[in-house]
């Protein structure tokens, strides 16, 4: 196996998936400003929009196929989405009880 193996001339992968990511944040900002969709509807898709974005970053930018111990990688996705997780609901319980 030589030292190029992984490594392509230009990075085809990288631009792809950029342009699918602007794709999809576009695609939320219209659904947030420009839709006329009732409330619940727009927050449904930006999270759909996010999520899908989320997924698509790790497996375009972050390699997370590309690993040789999937163990490792599957513990650290999982903690990664409950610190998340943590974050985001302790953010909500702030906002609609002490603000």
């Amino acid at each position: 196996m030589g030292a190029n193996d992984h490594h392509e001339s230009f990075p085809w992968k990288h631009i792809i998936g950029f342009l699918l990511s602007l794709v999809l944040t576009f695609a939320a900002l219209w659904a947030a400003l420009s839709s006329g969709l009732p409330l619940k509807t727009v927050i449904v898709i930006i999270v759909v929009f996010a999520v899908i974005q989320a997924s698509l970053q790790l497996f375009m930018f972050m390699h997370v196929t590309e690993s040789d111990s999937g163990r490792i990688q599957t513990f650290n996705m999982a903690y990664s989405f409950f610190i998340a997780v943590v974050v985001v609901a302790g953010s909500i319980w702030v906002m609609q009880f002490v603000l």
